[in-house]
């Protein structure tokens, strides 16, 4: 298992519109990814490919989050969704 933190820098969080961006980067991607607040246990981790799981999280600005994949090849995958959290889709 590979992971990578990453902080949310949208200034509201991980909302409607950058949970739809980061969903719709994981889907594409091909790579089975979770993700999860830094602080909660691994078995809360949601996919990260489904908005409605992102936005049930309620990560808020600044909140770190773990991006986790088994695939040990996917390091350069986490690196672009990482940089999806952390852009600021608002601003």
């Amino acid at each position: 298992m590979i992971e990578r933190t990453a902080t949310i820098a949208s200034s509201v969080g991980l909302h409607a519109r950058p949970a739809s961006i980061f969903a719709e980067a994981a889907g594409e991607l091909g790579v089975e990814v979770t993700i999860a607040r830094a602080t909660d246990p691994l078995d809360e981790a949601v996919d990260a490919d489904s908005m409605l799981a992102l936005m049930s999280l309620g990560v808020e600005h600044g909140e770190l989050v773990v991006l986790r994949t088994e695939d040990d090849t996917a390091a350069e995958a986490l690196e672009t969704l990482a940089r999806i959290l952390e852009t600021d889709h608002d601003a």
